[in-house]
Order: structure tokens, then sequence, then C-alpha cells
């Protein structure tokens, strides 16, 4: 697993370890799917450890076997419907 200064410092701001991001790496419910993203094909994943719903988004180096964890947020009302999976429009 590679971690990105963004998702570091993204990690510390939101108060979210990395236990429970890997906790959604490996456990996590497939939200959607990049497969066209560049250098990786990237994903976002969405679990609860701790009961604090995380959503994860990942690209993997199929090469190396590589994670990279691109961020990682609570999702909000805001931006996505009730289930926490569907993105609002507009």
């Amino acid at each position: 697993i590679q971690w990105g200064q963004h998702v570091l410092e993204r990690m510390l701001a939101r108060r979210v370890s990395r236990d429970a991001v890997i906790h959604v790496l490996g456990h996590g419910e497939l939200v959607e799917d990049y497969p066209k993203d560049q250098p990786f094909p990237s994903c976002l994943l969405m679990a609860a450890p701790d009961e604090r719903l995380l959503h994860v988004v990942a690209a993997f180096d199929p090469h190396t076997m590589t994670v990279f964890v691109v961020t990682v947020y609570e999702p909000d009302l805001d931006h996505f419907e009730e289930d926490m999976q569907t993105r609002r429009r507009g």
C-alpha cells in the first residue's frame, strides 16, 4: 500500500486511521469503478469500520501489486443519496 501526501493530510484532518482505510480496502463495497483512470485503474470503495462510514478512492497497479490510496472521506447527503452510494445530480 502506498500512501501519498494528499491522503495522509486528509486522514489527519479527518481523523481517519490507516487501520480504518485498510479495513475499507479489504472489506469495502464497490461504489464506483474507474477502469480508464491513468496511470492505473481506480475505484471508490465504501465500508463502516468502527461504525463510521467511509469512502476510499484507491488505484491498483497490477504489475507491482501495489494499491495507491488516493483519498478518504465521510460521504454526505450534499453529494450522495441516502444510500451513500448514488451521486446526487446537479
